[in-house]
């Protein structure tokens, strides 16, 4: 029970902090044809930069996934799900300051604390990249899994690059005990 009680914190601080993940479709380069009029590169380049400016969050990490839209006038809707509430306001503060930001509107949720959601986000954690399919999306300083717990629900969210690798992450998040419902939004980069 001791050794329960001292690595499960030292997991959580592992998978949080040294594992910083991003949404690989909420945070993927716009698709555009090859011939971007002039209209639409300023804000390509403005959402790479937020993207860019999003990625750089000291605490946005696999546990955490947001997303965001650029709208024509400028406003820039933030939207997705956070552990802690400071990421919130720091994703806010982090796109006020890029140039040619109009309005933010943050819609951003903060999910509960729970100590039955964080033994989910371990177990399904340690489930998913202990896979020999999976374990390379755990790695780097962006894992493109995202594993949110809300109230014992977990939605995967990201990007994978198969059909089969969504398809074995819901096998194995399904076999996680003790959830109440699981949802797969993973999105796969190619059919196969």
């Amino acid at each position: 029970m001791l050794l329960k009680k001292r690595i499960l914190p030292l997991l959580m601080a592992v998978a949080v902090i040294v594992l910083p993940g991003v949404s690989g479709m909420a945070l993927a380069a716009p698709a555009h044809g090859g011939g971007a009029s002039h209209a639409e590169k300023p804000a390509r380049g403005l959402a790479d930069e937020i993207r860019h400016q999003i990625l750089m969050l000291p605490y946005y990490g696999v546990f955490d996934n947001l997303e965001f839209d650029v709208q024509e006038d400028g406003t820039v809707v933030l939207s997705g799900q956070a552990m802690r509430p400071t990421l919130k306001s720091d994703a806010e503060n982090a796109v006020r300051r890029i140039p040619g930001v109009g309005e933010i509107i943050n819609r951003i949720e903060v999910l509960p604390l729970s100590s039955f959601d964080d033994r989910i986000r371990i177990a399904v954690y340690r489930a998913l990249f202990s896979s020999t399919q999976l374990y390379r999306y755990a790695l780097g300083a962006n894992p493109s899994i995202h594993i949110i717990v809300k109230n014992g629900n977990v939605t995967l969210a990201g990007v994978v690059a198969t059909q089969a690798d969504k398809n074995v992450a819901g096998i194995i998040a399904n076999g996680v005990p003790g959830t109440i419902s699981k949802t797969n939004n993973l999105n796969p980069e190619k059919r196969g």
